[in-house]
């Protein structure tokens, strides 16, 4: 096993995605780096590489310290890549997120011109109280 192991077969064996499908289009659309380049899903990763996997607002980042090609259990992923992703992305996942609704009678249909207004004028009320904390 000299040659590597496939990114996306990586990925999935120490639980970064819950299939390997959700890691071969991770990296066809852009979301892992390898040691700070842009890679394909057939891409080897050797023993020592960076691998950097965008999730949402959170950048992850592994070490890989062994290769392998299958599942492991969750206890046992820490032998085959250190996990170096810093705190204040990890924060990012602890953040509340900060959603308003408007509550609108069932059956009232899609807003109006003048009521589109009226919410636009009430969430930059909302802005502006923000802004001042």
């Amino acid at each position: 096993m000299n040659e590597g192991v496939r990114i996306d077969k990586y990925l999935w064996a120490i639980r970064a995605f819950k299939t390997r499908t959700e890691a071969t289009d991770a990296c066809k659309g852009g979301k892992i780096r390898v040691n700070g380049l842009d890679i394909k899903p057939s891409r080897n990763v050797q023993i020592g590489d960076l691998i950097s996997v965008r999730k949402g607002a959170v950048s992850y980042t592994w070490k890989v310290l062994q290769l392998l090609e299958k599942r492991v259990g969750a206890q046992l992923v820490a032998q085959y890549a250190e996990n170096l992703t810093p705190e204040e992305e990890l924060m990012k996942l602890r953040a509340p997120v900060e959603t308003f609704f408007l509550r609108r009678e069932r059956g009232t249909g899609r807003p109006t011109k003048r009521d589109r207004r009226q919410m636009d004028e009430l969430l930059g009320a909302l802005d502006f109280y923000e802004e001042e904390d």
